[in-house]
């Protein structure tokens, strides 16, 4: 059975380093993966360090525009479902779909209802998916992918952070999203606040699975725009997602 994790956090946090760091790890085990970019602000490729020609939001712009071009007895789910099968990115060790562009102007609600039934029956083909999200739950209410076992929120190192997290979790429950657990990890952290954003986690009733630290090598790797994805094996950032991939039992 798929198992399902989500990744979402606001800008600046550090969630796609995450992401990047989890897929890491599961390359490294007998899975078979797809990562799914679902962020429009797209940039999981450039840190797994791939090239991404098209994206879903093409295959989506494509089908509106052609949708009274075709013969109107033709299985317009079917064309859908092939030309996403041309956009998947075959990488060593996983999978990649970028989800692309957001909507424009027009309904896509044509398109997305094909494509609701497509993402369902695509994640069948594989062990685990990873999704990195935008940082606004619109995503799952949308319910692109049905079912969430697992949502990762990343948080910065800071209270205002954590009460994001705790804004996130309340609403996951107030919406019927079909989230399984909410997690939380605080990224970029030191050894001043560690402890306290611990107690702080407590004290909102967030399960707080890890604590990753300030990593100048991913800094550095982000002001140069390099992939993330194959850091040294003594990075204590990638040392504590490795911890966190064993929390959620992958």
């Amino acid at each position: 059975m798929t198992k399902v994790i989500a990744v979402t956090g606001k800008g600046g946090t550090g969630k796609t380093a995450i992401t990047t760091l989890l897929i890491r790890y599961l390359t490294n085990k007998d899975n078979l993966v797809l990562a799914v970019d679902a962020d429009p602000d797209t940039n999981l490729p450039e840190t797994l360090g791939c090239d991404v020609e098209k994206t879903v939001g093409d295959i989506r712009e494509y089908m509106l525009s052609e949708r009274d071009n075709l013969p109107p007895d033709i299985n317009k789910e079917s064309i859908l479902e092939s030309k996403i099968y041309e956009v998947i990115n075959e990488m060593p060790g996983y999978d990649l779909l970028v989800m692309g562009r957001p909507e424009g102007p027009g309904c896509y609600c044509y398109v997305n209802n094909l494509l609701r039934g497509i993402m369902e029956r695509l994640i069948e083909n594989y062990d685990i998916v990873i999704l990195d999200t935008a940082a606004g739950l619109e995503h799952f209410s949308r319910k692109l992918i049905h079912d969430v076992d697992d949502l990762i929120v990343v948080t910065d190192g800071s209270r205002r952070g954590l009460q994001t997290a705790e804004r996130i979790r309340d609403l996951v429950s107030e919406l019927d999203t079909h989230v399984g657990n909410v997690y939380v990890v605080a990224n970029k952290v030191n050894s001043s606040n560690r402890e306290k954003l611990k107690e702080l986690a407590i004290d909102l009733d967030l399960e707080l699975i890890g604590t990753v630290p300030v990593d100048e090598e991913i800094v550095n790797r982000d002001l140069v725009g390099t992939p993330l994805f194959d850091l040294p094996e003594n990075s204590a950032a990638l040392k504590e997602v490795n911890a966190i991939a064993k929390r959620l039992g992958l």
